[in-house]
């Protein structure tokens, strides 16, 4: 047997040095927020899992090293950076934890982007500086406790008045539901589905936090409920009617999760590795076993084509060339590869895998829900399957 050659880069997640080909801004944007999760999220997140309680503290301090806002334009408060940019910040945050990641994406994708692309330039002027700074919070209100995949069956209503429109319905497993100042909601007018800016405080609008989730522990989710709730006319985004409102941002965060999913493989694989290097058994490392090998080998290879499938989809975004069915091949893919691979880093830590001194279960555990939220693993199926054969699969 011959020795193996020593890889030029140490880095066990990048085996094809993909990042180099990147541009020195996403390096930078890479080596940021990796820093950030290392000296400020991995010490703490486990406890905050435990707890059930979301890090406040650190979404200022997203805003304050620039997580939010990352493509959104400079005059109103962003960066301005690429989507390349946007997937790498994403990819970080979800290596320390899916629900640090969960934040970030509603921030910058279901709030930031509909504020900028559908919303008046008042919206924009308004909300966009604050929450790319992280001064204010934004949370998206879509999914309705009986209609999930099926947002066009909406119940949540608007109806206008003399001078505004009022709100009733309810909205829920809603990603920083009782954090946010501001809520972006979409309601049928007329039988129409509109999206309106909805501050916290207005009256007839209520939240409560939902309980009793194993999963995206570390991130609070809510239930936002609209009684009689009356908006002024300004609260209506005039520039966007219909699904693809909604359906657009969806793609945006979809995007970020193909991203933020890589990032939770890569922790899972790196503890695995970790250990099979260091755990001893029948006086030898269990890494030299040819079943934890291939199991190590399966984990880097799937997170290898997860990342060029990412890459690509990136540049095709920036280009302005990729279409939703891509980010859904990203999406269903990378979560996909992420779960298995969580699964196959616990069985690598034996008994071990199961303890919160590894990240090994919450990584685990919050793949569950995003394997489920922006769209199941069924639903990109069935998305892709139109697409290729140009049959519609739903009913």
């Amino acid at each position: 047997m011959t020795t193996p050659t020593k890889r030029p880069q140490n880095n066990p997640f990048d085996y094809l040095n993909l990042e180099s080909q990147y541009p020195e801004e996403v390096r930078l944007v890479r080596d940021t927020i990796r820093s950030f999760v290392d000296e400020e999220v991995l010490p703490i997140i486990e406890k905050h899992y435990e707890a059930g309680t979301f890090p406040m503290h650190l979404g200022t301090k997203m805003g304050e090293i620039g997580v939010f806002g990352i493509t959104t334009p400079t005059e109103y408060g962003g960066s301005g950076m690429s989507s390349l940019c946007y997937g790498v910040a994403m990819q970080e945050l979800e290596r320390g934890d899916s629900g640090l990641r969960s934040f970030a994406s509603v921030q910058n994708s279901l709030v930031m982007y509909p504020i900028y692309q559908y919303g008046s330039e008042e919206h924009r002027k308004t909300w966009l500086p604050r929450l790319a700074n992280g001064s204010a919070i934004g949370c998206f209100g879509l999914t309705e406790p009986d209609f999930g995949s099926n947002p066009g069956g909406m119940l949540t209503t608007a109806v206008k008045t003399n001078n505004g429109y009022t709100l009733n319905g309810a909205k829920m497993w809603i990603t920083n539901g009782t954090l946010a100042d501001v809520a972006v909601v979409w309601a049928k007018l007329d039988g129409v589905i509109r999206g309106f800016v909805v501050e916290k405080g207005t009256e007839g609008f209520l939240t409560q936090e939902m309980k009793g989730k194993h999963s995206l522990r570390a991130s609070v989710t809510g239930e936002l409920i609209f009684q009689d709730c009356h908006v002024p006319e300004s609260a209506l985004m005039p520039n966007v009617e219909g699904l693809r409102g909604p359906l657009g941002c969806l793609t945006q965060a979809r995007y970020g999760i193909a991203w933020g999913a890589i990032g939770a493989a890569m922790a899972c694989y790196e503890s695995a590795l970790n250990y099979a290097k260091t755990r001893i058994q029948f006086d030898r490392p269990i890494g030299g076993f040819q079943l934890i090998q291939e199991k190590l080998v399966w984990m880097l290879n799937e997170i290898t084509k997860a990342q060029l499938l990412a890459y690509r989809v990136a540049q095709l975004k920036d280009d302005d060339a990729h279409t939703p069915q891509h980010v859904s091949m990203a999406k269903r893919n990378n979560v996909w590869m992420a779960l298995e691979v969580a699964r196959l880093a616990r069985d690598i830590h034996g008994a071990n895998g199961i303890l919160s001194e590894y990240p090994i279960m919450r990584h685990a555990a919050n793949l569950e829900s995003v394997k489920t939220y922006e769209g199941t693993h069924d639903i990109h199926t069935l998305i892709l399957g139109a697409d290729i054969t140009g049959i519609q699969g739903f009913a």
